[in-house]
């Protein structure tokens, strides 16, 4: 019996001492591999925070350089001052200088003449009566010179003749810009009748045999000086 409980205490101690305590080297181990891990997620962390890093600088650098509607709109690069093909710059309009109107001419500067293309007649031939108005002054200005302002006239002493106005079918206006000393005429073929105010019937002709006949030609309040010729 004394034996059998030695022998029980010794395979409890010889038990016991069967569980061994890691060895320094299995420490050594396990420390290793415990740094080896932290560096590991330390590498990867910082690599994370680098990668992080880039893309924002990424994002950043193109959105600098290629700015968004928004950004346009309200950032920074509202400053931009780029036309917009939907806007487009409207030149300012300039006002073109306007060519002063051309002035009446003054009535004191225009002169009036009377003439005809022969000085004396033979019998059927008809006088052509030509007014023609000149421009004195020293600048172009307009004149009226319509059947509106033109008379010609022919008299005999104080015999009234003709009047081109008293059969006057229409009374028009043409107005003509003449330069300075420049003329322009009028040409009336006188038909060797008498006429009356309003039209009205003659029957008398003008007398013929070496008779002499004045012509003046009229411009609105203008006369000219006398034209004088002959009928035969």
């Amino acid at each position: 019996m004394g034996r059998q409980g030695n022998s029980s205490a010794r395979g409890t101690a010889s038990g016991s001492s069967s569980v061994r305590k890691p060895s320094a080297a299995v420490y050594r181990r396990r420390r290793l591999i415990a740094g080896g891990a932290l560096l590991l997620v330390l590498v990867l962390v910082v690599s994370g925070f680098a990668l992080a890093g880039a893309f924002r600088s990424g994002s950043q650098q193109a959105s600098s350089t290629q700015p968004s509607a928004t950004e346009t709109a309200s950032g920074p690069a509202a400053a931009v001052t780029t036309p917009s093909a939907s806007a487009p710059a409207t030149p300012s309009a300039t006002a073109s200088p306007t060519a002063p109107a051309t002035p009446t001419c003054n009535q004191n500067l225009v002169t009036v003449t009377a003439a005809t293309d022969k000085p004396a007649y033979g019998p059927g031939e008809n006088p052509l009566l030509t007014l023609k108005v000149t421009n004195g002054g020293t600048v172009p200005c307009e004149v009226n010179i319509g059947t509106s302002q033109m008379e010609f006239v022919v008299t005999s002493g104080s015999d009234r003749i003709f009047s081109s106005k008293d059969c006057q079918a229409s009374s028009e206006d043409l107005v003509k810009v003449i330069a300075p000393g420049a003329s322009e005429t009028a040409n009336f073929p006188w038909g060797r009748n008498r006429s009356a105010d309003g039209c009205k019937a003659v029957a008398a002709a003008p007398g013929g045999g070496g008779a002499y006949y004045i012509f003046t030609a009229k411009l609105g309040s203008r006369a000219s000086p006398k034209a004088v010729f002959q009928l035969n």
